[in-house]
C-alpha cells in the first residue's frame, strides 16, 4: 500500500494506493469527510463492470447512484446540469458530497459537479483506468468540452480523498491500458529520467500488468503530479508542463470529433509532435527524440490517421484553452527529464512537427489491428 499527500490551498489530502480499496472505501470515506450523503457520480459501462465492488463497500453509508453514459460525446454543460438535477431532486443540500467513479471523464464531469453544486460540495476521486489513476485524479483539475475545443469549462475542485484501487486494472481493456500508459511515459519525459528509463526498459512487466510495476508507475506518476501541483496549483507557471503532448493531442481529438481516439492516444500523438518540434527547434537532440518516440510507440496502438491534414490540426491550436493572445504554447523537451515552454514558435515548424507525427504514427507497428 502506498500513501501520498498532496498539498494545496484548500488544505491537504490523501492519494491511497492499494488492491482492494473498493470493497473498504466507505470506511476510509468516513474517517476522512464523516457520514455525509454521497451521491455516486458513475460511468454506467463501468458500475455494470465494478459497482458491486463499490456497493460492497459503501455499506453502510447512505449513498444514492448517478449512473450516466460518460463518453467523450457525453462531456459536455449538458451532462453536468442533468446530473446536478438529478441531485437536486434527490435532495442533495451542502454537507453532500459527490463520488466521482470510472476514468477520467467520471472524474472530470464528477468533479465539475462538485465544483458547481451550491458553489462547491466536497468530492470523493475513485479513478478506475489508469490514465485516472497516474494523472486525471489528482491536482483538482474539472471540466467538460465545448464543441470548439476540449476542457474549455470547468474549475480547479481538489478532492478531499483520492482512492485507487489497483484490482480496477484487471478488468480493463488493453486498449485503455496502453493510453493510459502514454500519461506515465509523460510524467518520465517532463520530470523523471528515472521514470522514463523504466517504462522504456520495463516493457515487458509493464504491459503484463506485473503488480509491482503498475504500483510503481502509479505512485510515481503521483508523486510527480503532487509535486508539481504544490509549487502551482491554478497552472500559472510550473504546472502547465503537465501538458507536454496535450496541445496537439487536444487539436487532433478536436479535428476527429472526439470519436475515433482515446485521450492517451492522442497525448501519443502529441508527445511525438512536441519531441519533433523541440528537435526543430534546437532543444533536443535526434537520438533522446527517437528514444521518446520509440518508448511511446511501444505502447500504443492508434488508430489509422490517414487522410488527416497537418495544417488543418496545427490552425486548431489557436482555440487551446493554453494559448495566449491567439498564440500558441507549447511545452518542449530540452532533455528527457526536464522541459521548458515557447510561445508561438514559427507555424512551418508546427506543421512540420505535425506532419512528422501524423506519419510517424501511420506506421503499420502503430496502427490498431
Amino acid at each position: 500500500m502506498a500513501l501520498m499527500r498532496v498539498e494545496a490551498a484548500a488544505g491537504q489530502y490523501q492519494v491511497r494506493i492499494e488492491a482492494g480499496l473498493l470493497e473498504r472505501a466507505g470506511r476510509i470515506i468516513g474517517e476522512t469527510i464523516g457520514s455525509r450523503r454521497l451521491f455516486v457520480v458513475a460511468d454506467e459501462a463501468v458500475w455494470a463492470c465494478l459497482g458491486d465492488r463499490l456497493a460492497a463497500g459503501l455499506e453502510g453509508l447512505e449513498w444514492t447512484l448517478l449512473s450516466t453514459p460518460l463518453g467523450e460525446p457525453r462531456k459536455r454543460l449538458a451532462t453536468v446540469e442533468e446530473l446536478c438535477d438529478r441531485m437536486h431532486r434527490a435532495g442533495a443540500d451542502r454537507r453532500s458530497a459527490v463520488l466521482a467513479f470510472g476514468g477520467g471523464i467520471a472524474g472530470d464531469v464528477g468533479g465539475f459537479v462538485a465544483a458547481s453544486y451550491m458553489r462547491g460540495i466536497d468530492a470523493v476521486q475513485v479513478p478506475t483506468t489508469l490514465l485516472a489513476q497516474v494523472d486525471a485524479s489528482v491536482g483538482g483539475k474539472t471540466g467538460v468540452n465545448l464543441a470548439s475545443g476540449k476542457n474549455l469549462v470547468g474549475a480547479f475542485h481538489q478532492p478531499r480523498l483520492v482512492l485507487v484501487d489497483t484490482d480496477s486494472l484487471n478488468t480493463l481493456p488493453e486498449r485503455e491500458y496502453r493510453a493510459g500508459l502514454q500519461e506515465v511515459v509523460k510524467h518520465g519525459i517532463i520530470r523523471s529520467g528515472e521514470l522514463f528509463a523504466y517504462m522504456e526498459r520495463g516493457h515487458s512487466a509493464v504491459t503484463r500488468r506485473d503488480t509491482v510495476a503498475v504500483e510503481r508507475m502509479i505512485a510515481d506518476s503521483v508523486r510527480i503530479k503532487s509535486e508539481v501541483v504544490r509549487i502551482d496549483e491554478r497552472e500559472g507557471g510550473l504546472r502547465r508542463i503537465l501538458n507536454f503532448g496535450h496541445t496537439l493531442g487536444h487539436a487532433l481529438e478536436a479535428e476527429t470529433g472526439y470519436g475515433l481516439l482515446l485521450h492517451g492516444e492522442a497525448v501519443a500523438f502529441g508527445m511525438i509532435a512536441a519531441a519533433k518540434l523541440s528537435e526543430l527547434r534546437s532543444r533536443l537532440n535526434a537520438a533522446d527524440r527517437e528514444r521518446i518516440e520509440e518508448t511511446v510507440l511501444s505502447y500504443v496502438s492508434i488508430p489509422s490517421l490517414e487522410g488527416l491534414d497537418a495544417r488543418r490540426i496545427a490552425a486548431r491550436i489557436s482555440g487551446d484553452k493554453k494559448s495566449v493572445g491567439g498564440k500558441a504554447r507549447f511545452v518542449l523537451v530540452d532533455r528527457i527529464g526536464s522541459v521548458s515552454e515557447e510561445l508561438d514558435p514559427p507555424e512551418d515548424c508546427v506543421v512540420e512537427a505535425t506532419q512528422h507525427a501524423l506519419q510517424v504514427c501511420s506506421l503499420p507497428a502503430a496502427l490498431v489491428v
